[in-house]
């Protein structure tokens, strides 16, 4: 989830950046340039691509030439990442469900999911967590990434 989100808010709290040839072995990968609970993100990789927490042991082994992105994610991110997450246990089945209302007394009728967003060709869109905690994120949102 933490990765999704650092997407859509074009923002990764990028340190510095290692490029080169990496190995990962044992499932591991292991390096002098970050610190235990640091998180950091790989790019390049064929089977590695994403966000971890430093150390991580389930990687799939290989050498790559590409770049590992030391980051310093802030804890309120991490924290909010939390909440988005135990929203989205609460509310997924109900986010999946095409309308909001249904009613079968005499006559069916049924009411569409809406975020409210404007422009949309159908008038409806079903709510996201990016709707609901957009406001809250937007204060780390950069332009692009």
């Amino acid at each position: 989830m933490l990765e999704e989100i650092l997407a859509f808010i074009h923002n990764y709290f990028v340190k510095e950046i290692h490029r080169g040839m990496f190995e990962i072995s044992d499932g591991q990968f292991l390096c002098d340039f970050l610190q235990n609970g640091q998180y950091f993100r790989i790019r390049g990789s064929i089977f590695n691509d994403g966000v971890y927490q430093y150390p991580v042991s389930d990687l799939a082994n290989e050498t790559f030439t590409g770049e590992i992105w030391a980051m310093a994610v802030p804890s309120a991110v991490i924290a909010l990442a939390g909440e988005i997450e135990n929203w989205q246990a609460q509310y997924e089945a109900e986010m999946l469900k095409p309308y909001s209302s249904e009613s079968i007394s005499g006559v069916y009728s049924y009411t569409k999911s809406s975020s409210g967003k404007s422009g949309n060709k159908t008038g409806s869109a079903m709510v996201t967590w990016r709707d609901v905690f957009a406001a809250r994120l937007n204060k780390w949102r950069k332009l692009h990434e």
